[in-house]
C-alpha cells in the first residue's frame, strides 16, 4: 500500500530537515531525490508556503503532486507585503490590483466553493478585507458592490 506525506513547503527552498526529513526517513527512499523534485516544481513559488504530497508505491518509487499556495500567500506576493494588518479595518498594508485578484481567483478556482470566476474573484476579494489589503485602491467591500453592478464585467469577459 502507498505511503503519503503531505506537508507545506517553502517554494524552491525545501531542505531534508523538518518536516519532510522526518517524515520520508522512515519510508526508506532517496531524500535528496524528493527534495531536489519539489524544489523544481515549486520554483515558481519562491517566498510561498506551499502544499506539497509524496506519494511512495511499495516499489519504492515516489510522485510529487504540488498545490497551490494558500489564497493569502498570493494576495500577499502579488501586493508586494510581508504579512496582513493587524488592525485590518482600520490599517491598510497594501494594495491588489483587480487584475491580480482575477489571477489568484484562476489558479484557486478548483479549490475553492465557487462554480464561476465572478464568484471566486468575490472570494479572492474577501480574504483582502481580513488582510487590510485594498483592491484598485479601492476598499475590498465596494469592489464586492462594483462586481454586482455589473462594473467589472468588461475585465472579467476575458
Amino acid at each position: 500500500m502507498a505511503e503519503v506525506v503531505e506537508v507545506l513547503v517553502p517554494g524552491g527552498k525545501a531542505t531534508a530537515g523538518p518536516p519532510l526529513g522526518p517524515a520520508l526517513g522512515p519510508l526508506g527512499i532517496n531524500v535528496k531525490a524528493v527534495v531536489d523534485e519539489i524544489n523544481k516544481k515549486t520554483s515558481t513559488f519562491n517566498g510561498m508556503q506551499v502544499p506539497v504530497k509524496v506519494e511512495v508505491d511499495d516499489k519504492k518509487q515516489f510522485t510529487v503532486t504540488v498545490g497551490v499556495p494558500p489564497t493569502t500567500a498570493l494576495i500577499k506576493k502579488e501586493a508586494g507585503i510581508e504579512k496582513g494588518s493587524a488592525e485590518p479595518n482600520v490599517k491598510v498594508v497594501g494594495n491588489l490590483p483587480f487584475e491580480a485578484a482575477v489571477r489568484i481567483a484562476r489558479m484557486k478556482q478548483d479549490g475553492m466553493l465557487s462554480y464561476e470566476l465572478r464568484t471566486a474573484i468575490k472570494e479572492v476579494i474577501g480574504t483582502c478585507v481580513s488582510m487590510g489589503v485594498t483592491v484598485d485602491d479601492k476598499k475590498p467591500k465596494e469592489v464586492i458592490a462594483a462586481i454586482n453592478e455589473g462594473k467589472y464585467d468588461s475585465a472579467l469577459a476575458n
